[in-house]
């Protein structure tokens, strides 16, 4: 294994095989993840820093074997910065150490471990180490086929009317895959006041646009329609984080969903 130690921002790392090939479609290597991530740090930190990140690894690139990892604790630098919170599973396996992704030395950190994607929740971690409450309401839209990403714009312009009448500021994100999301940033007294007011939102949606959307979970039921889920607002949960890669055949997947629904917000 060929190594490469560098200094980011100040801090030691070492790099290891830049050369392994992480998607095969396009020859993108590891060294171009690294790039990337160091790319999109200024853009990408705000939207990650002080969250608990679950990291999605994949050592053999995006055609072999992947894994969800929130626990660092075997092999985290001593400089990075980690919350032991309880893990959600509730399975008895004790706590997480989570990496808490705040710098652009984090990212290079994470970006060396083949984590192409990077997943956070909707809160933030404080000071002490404890969970706050959210600060981010988010609704992910998902085409049932033969739906689109266009089917997925119309609903978000749906979906807007209805929060931005409720005082909210909706911000949308493709998501690297089949849908779309829209974020709005809050402030919430308890952890489930999101998840409760996204489900009320999705349901009044599907009642009132029953032939272009759904709110429930069956897969049988999305044929043609958008899938609002709102359970992303479960505090259990995470979403990828934007500007985030995806594991897709191609690192740029993302580019003609974007265009399609370009111009959405008038």
């Amino acid at each position: 294994m060929t190594r490469v130690a560098v200094s980011v921002e100040g801090r030691r790392l070492s790099l290891s095989n830049l050369d392994k090939v992480l998607y095969p479609e396009t020859g993108f290597t590891k060294r171009d993840v690294i790039d990337y991530y160091r790319q999109v740090a200024p853009l990408m930190l705000p939207h990650v820093a002080s969250r608990a990140a679950t990291l999605r690894r994949f050592p053999d690139g995006v055609t072999g074997q992947w894994f969800y990892e929130k626990d660092v604790s075997r092999h985290a630098p001593d400089w990075l910065r980690t919350a032991r919170l309880a893990n959600s599973r509730d399975d008895g396996s004790g706590p997480n150490d989570y990496p808490v992704l705040d710098d652009l030395a984090s990212l290079v950190w994470a970006a060396n471990l083949a984590a192409l994607e990077l997943h956070v929740p909707q809160w933030t971690v404080t000071a002490e180490g404890e969970r706050s409450t959210p600060d981010r309401l988010v609704f992910d839209l998902d085409p049932g086929a033969p739906a689109t990403i266009v089917e997925c714009c119309r609903v978000a312009e749906s979906l807007r009317e209805v929060l931005t009448a409720d005082g909210l500021t909706p911000v949308p994100k493709t998501s690297g895959s089949k849908g779309m999301q829209l974020y709005c940033a809050v402030r919430a007294e308890s952890p489930d006041d999101t998840s409760r007011y996204a489900k009320a939102v999705a349901q009044r949606l599907a009642s009132e646009r029953p032939k272009r959307v759904v709110a429930t979970m069956t897969r049988s039921a999305r044929t043609g329609k958008v899938f609002i889920d709102w359970s992303q607002n479960n505090p259990a949960k995470t979403t990828v984080a934007p500007y985030s890669l995806r594991a897709k055949g191609s690192r740029s997947n993302w580019l003609g969903r974007s265009r399609a629904c370009r111009g959405w917000l008038g």
